[in-house]
């Protein structure tokens, strides 16, 4: 389960949040803002390992939101168009 946190007890709490394996999911003002999905500490497990695991988590996170990668994707860049940012392929 990800824990909510808004980000001054984010920043108060920082370097025990880095420690820790639980994902966090940032609020301000009550609103998510971001989410820190860190890649667990496993003695002998490969970088890429660890990569993909932390992934899987992020992709829970979107179930439980209720959030669909391909509408993030569109959302960003909708963003980016309206910021003016170069597209990326």
């Amino acid at each position: 389960m990800t824990q909510r946190i808004g980000v001054r007890e984010l920043r108060e709490n920082l370097s025990l949040f880095l420690e820790s394996n639980e994902p966090l999911e940032v609020t301000r003002h009550g609103q998510t803002i971001g989410f820190f999905i860190p890649i667990p500490k496993k003695s002998g497990q490969d970088q890429r390992k660890s990569l993909l695991d932390a992934g899987k988590r992020m992709d829970d996170e979107l179930i439980r939101l209720g959030l669909k990668e391909d509408g993030l994707l569109e959302e960003f860049k909708q963003w980016r168009k309206n910021h003016h940012l170069p597209n990326a392929s």
